[in-house]
């Protein structure tokens, strides 16, 4: 079976990730990096409210559906 992640992405650890952490803050500074994150969360935020209210018109869809099978057929089922 084929790896999800090549083997250097698996072994990276909390050291490696620390780098990147830092490597990434000094390349875009702080406050770029700041507001990336903020979008993001912005972003999961709207992605959250979207899935929510589509369950919610599921819901509403599905309690204000009739049954339009014939009499006859639902006797025989």
């Amino acid at each position: 079976m084929t790896p999800i992640l090549p083997l250097f992405i698996q072994n990276i650890g909390l050291p490696g990730l620390l780098l990147i952490a830092v490597v990434v803050l000094v390349m875009f500074g702080r406050g770029k990096v700041s507001s990336l994150m903020g979008e993001v969360g912005k972003g999961i935020t709207a992605f959250k409210k979207g899935v929510s209210e589509g369950k919610e018109e599921l819901e509403d869809a599905s309690a204000s559906a009739k049954d339009v099978t014939p009499s006859k057929e639902k006797d025989e089922a």
